[in-house]
């Protein structure tokens, strides 16, 4: 396991007791005594969006475990329609595993149900990642503005559309987001189920509702004790930048970080630096 990549690892699958089936896929360092990183990855996303950069990175300190959540790629059900239910899933996922104490990171949409596993569950949790993602009824979160939206609702995403949604318009961030992609090719075989439209409309359901502006919600922040990295680009316009500032704000124990001419995509323009950033965090 501890020389296994994003590029060669088997998929997983284990049978939880609400009657799903989770793809997953593990792999990494176990050489020490941290506990496993699960990963929630983002809005119509499967175990073959995960910069394999990032989470190879990632894994030559520790274990990580990407999971398709319920009805998302090869995983069986549903996928709900809001957060809250597929936070819920998640721990089913968790417990199936028999994973008692874990770190949590949470990307996008992923950092949603990171937070709501963190509420739900706090023993469990040791540290938390929260990166290019918002608290629920945070600023300019409830509908993508019109350029994001065209691109995220189509029946494809291609390359170009990717760029446009996850990286900075600049030459420099465009030439590293261009690089991004080539990395996503890398697994051949064995690749992840592609996400179907049904979980498309219920991912972007979620998504709308967690933004119902509401600023009441942020003090639910507060209840999230653990040791927690807020971490996004300067100008993402998926999750706009402001909202990882709030997270830092009404986090009792945040530590902020923001990258440079970087979208929302930040974590795959400077895979490297981020995981090394993620590793010292969860390290200490």
């Amino acid at each position: 396991m501890g020389t296994a990549t994003q590029v060669d690892t088997p998929n997983l699958s284990v049978e939880a007791t609400n009657g799903v089936r989770y793809a997953y896929r593990r792999f990494g360092s176990t050489d020490n005594s941290a506990p496993p990183l699960v990963c929630f990855v983002h809005y119509r996303a499967n175990l073959d969006n995960w910069d394999p950069a990032f989470v190879d990175a990632l894994a030559e300190q520790r274990e990580v475990i990407l999971v398709d959540l319920d009805g998302v790629g090869a995983s069986t059900g549903r996928t709900p329609n809001t957060v809250a239910e597929m936070a819920h899933g998640a721990i089913f996922f968790v417990d199936a595993l028999g994973l008692t104490h874990i770190d949590l990171l949470g990307f996008s949409l992923g950092g949603f149900v990171a937070q709501e596993f963190a509420l739900m569950r706090p023993h469990q949790v040791r540290r938390l990642v929260l990166a290019g993602t918002g608290p629920q009824g945070g600023e300019r979160m409830h509908m993508y503005v019109p350029e994001v939206l065209e691109v995220a609702i189509r029946d494809a995403i291609d390359g170009e559309g990717l760029l446009t949604m996850f990286f900075e318009k600049s030459a420099s961030s465009l030439a590293l987001g261009r690089e991004f992609l080539s990395r996503l090719r890398l697994r051949q075989s064995d690749r992840d189920t592609t996400v179907n439209a049904d979980t498309v409309a219920a991912h972007m359901t979620a998504i709308s509702t967690w933004g119902i502006p509401d600023p009441a919600k942020l003090v639910r922040l507060r209840a999230i004790n653990q040791p927690t990295l807020v971490a996004n680009g300067d100008n993402d316009i998926m999750v706009p930048t402001p909202n990882t500032y709030l997270l830092a704000e009404y986090l009792p124990n945040a530590q902020l970080k923001i990258y440079p001419d970087a979208g929302h995509a930040f974590l795959f323009q400077y895979p490297a630096a981020f995981a090394a950033d993620v590793n010292q965090f969860l390290g200490r």
